[in-house]
Protein backbone atom coordinates (compact mmCIF):
# COMPACT_ATOMS: atom_id res chain seq x y z
CA UNK A 1 0.00 0.00 0.00
CA UNK A 2 1.65 3.38 -1.23
CA UNK A 3 2.16 5.82 1.73
CA UNK A 4 0.51 9.01 2.28
CA UNK A 5 2.73 12.67 3.00
CA UNK A 6 2.03 15.65 3.69
CA UNK A 7 3.17 18.98 3.14
CA UNK A 8 3.83 22.09 5.08
CA UNK A 9 5.58 25.28 5.40
CA UNK A 10 8.58 25.80 7.93
CA UNK A 11 7.12 29.68 8.62
CA UNK A 12 9.99 31.30 9.54
CA UNK A 13 12.75 29.23 8.16
CA UNK A 14 14.86 30.72 5.29
CA UNK A 15 17.25 27.79 4.41
CA UNK A 16 17.51 23.90 5.25
CA UNK A 17 19.82 24.38 8.47
CA UNK A 18 17.48 27.01 9.95
CA UNK A 19 14.36 24.13 10.01
CA UNK A 20 16.93 21.93 11.21
CA UNK A 21 18.15 23.77 14.25
CA UNK A 22 14.04 24.65 15.06
CA UNK A 23 13.93 21.21 15.39
CA UNK A 24 16.54 19.82 17.60
CA UNK A 25 15.57 22.57 19.86
CA UNK A 26 12.33 21.14 20.07
CA UNK A 27 12.82 17.36 20.28
CA UNK A 28 11.68 15.69 23.21
CA UNK A 29 10.93 12.21 24.13
CA UNK A 30 12.47 11.25 20.93
CA UNK A 31 10.29 13.11 18.48
CA UNK A 32 9.83 15.94 17.24
CA UNK A 33 6.27 17.34 18.11
CA UNK A 34 4.53 19.83 15.84
CA UNK A 35 1.07 21.26 17.27
CA UNK A 36 -1.55 21.45 15.33
CA UNK A 37 -5.39 23.00 15.70
CA UNK A 38 -7.13 20.39 13.75
CA UNK A 39 -6.17 16.36 13.11
CA UNK A 40 -6.06 15.60 9.71
CA UNK A 41 -9.15 13.48 8.46
CA UNK A 42 -6.74 10.96 6.95
CA UNK A 43 -4.02 10.72 10.22
CA UNK A 44 -4.06 6.60 10.29
CA UNK A 45 -3.26 6.64 6.79
CA UNK A 46 0.03 9.44 7.30
CA UNK A 47 1.29 7.27 9.94
CA UNK A 48 4.80 5.91 8.42
CA UNK A 49 4.82 8.69 5.72
CA UNK A 50 6.04 11.90 5.71
CA UNK A 51 5.95 15.29 6.49
CA UNK A 52 7.63 17.29 3.40
CA UNK A 53 8.71 21.06 4.53
CA UNK A 54 8.20 23.81 1.83
CA UNK A 55 11.25 26.31 2.86
CA UNK A 56 11.82 29.43 0.31
CA UNK A 57 9.23 28.06 -2.46
CA UNK A 58 10.34 25.04 -2.56
CA UNK A 59 9.94 20.92 -1.03
CA UNK A 60 13.24 20.65 1.05
CA UNK A 61 12.98 18.16 3.41
CA UNK A 62 11.24 15.86 4.97
CA UNK A 63 10.71 13.60 8.43
CA UNK A 64 8.56 10.23 9.22
CA UNK A 65 5.12 10.30 10.83
CA UNK A 66 5.37 8.75 14.32
CA UNK A 67 1.45 9.53 15.26
CA UNK A 68 -0.92 11.79 16.31
CA UNK A 69 -1.70 12.65 19.97
CA UNK A 70 -4.42 14.92 21.27
CA UNK A 71 -2.73 17.79 23.99
CA UNK A 72 -5.38 17.11 26.90
CA UNK A 73 -5.31 21.44 28.22
CA UNK A 74 -6.70 22.37 24.67
CA UNK A 75 -7.34 19.28 22.84
CA UNK A 76 -5.07 20.83 19.83
CA UNK A 77 -3.13 17.59 17.67
CA UNK A 78 0.37 16.90 17.96
CA UNK A 79 2.06 15.34 15.11
CA UNK A 80 4.70 13.45 16.38
CA UNK A 81 7.96 13.36 14.17
CA UNK A 82 10.93 11.59 14.31
CA UNK A 83 14.14 13.45 14.74
CA UNK A 84 15.97 12.60 11.93
CA UNK A 85 15.45 15.67 9.25
CA UNK A 86 15.72 14.12 5.29
CA UNK A 87 16.33 16.37 2.46
CA UNK A 88 15.16 16.04 -0.16
CA UNK A 89 15.69 16.35 -4.23
CA UNK A 90 14.35 20.31 -4.37
CA UNK A 91 11.19 20.68 -6.20
CA UNK A 92 9.13 24.10 -6.64
CA UNK A 93 6.00 24.22 -4.37
CA UNK A 94 4.06 27.47 -3.57
CA UNK A 95 3.13 28.54 0.19
CA UNK A 96 -0.28 27.28 1.42
CA UNK A 97 -1.91 27.29 4.46
CA UNK A 98 -1.91 24.40 6.72
CA UNK A 99 -0.78 20.87 5.05
CA UNK A 100 -1.40 19.19 1.79
CA UNK A 101 -1.50 15.67 1.04
CA UNK A 102 0.91 14.32 -1.24
CA UNK A 103 0.91 10.85 -2.65
CA UNK A 104 4.15 8.82 -2.54
CA UNK A 105 4.24 8.92 -6.44
CA UNK A 106 4.52 13.13 -5.84
CA UNK A 107 6.87 13.14 -3.55
CA UNK A 108 10.42 14.10 -4.19
CA UNK A 109 13.21 11.26 -3.49
CA UNK A 110 15.43 12.17 -0.55
CA UNK A 111 19.08 12.66 -1.74
CA UNK A 112 21.47 9.80 -2.03
CA UNK A 113 24.18 11.54 -0.64
CA UNK A 114 25.92 12.56 -4.23
CA UNK A 115 23.87 15.99 -4.21
CA UNK A 116 25.35 17.22 -0.92
CA UNK A 117 26.09 20.30 -2.17
CA UNK A 118 22.64 21.32 -3.53
CA UNK A 119 21.13 21.62 0.28
CA UNK A 120 23.65 23.63 1.00
CA UNK A 121 22.38 26.18 -1.93
CA UNK A 122 21.05 29.65 -1.25
CA UNK A 123 17.30 28.84 -1.36
CA UNK A 124 16.67 31.36 -4.28
CA UNK A 125 19.19 30.02 -6.37
CA UNK A 126 17.84 26.44 -5.71
CA UNK A 127 14.50 27.02 -6.76
CA UNK A 128 16.04 29.53 -9.76
CA UNK A 129 17.97 26.20 -10.92
CA UNK A 130 14.97 23.55 -10.26
CA UNK A 131 12.58 25.72 -11.75
CA UNK A 132 15.40 25.52 -15.05
CA UNK A 133 15.34 21.75 -14.29
CA UNK A 134 18.67 22.11 -13.60
CA UNK A 135 18.71 19.87 -9.87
Amino acid sequence: MAKLNISKVAVGCASFEALRKRQVARVSGGCVPIVTRFRPKRAEELIGGSIYWIVKHRIAARNTILGFVEREEDRKTIIRLDPELVPVKARPKRAHQGWRYLTEEDAPVDFDGSDEGIAALPPDLAVKLAALALI
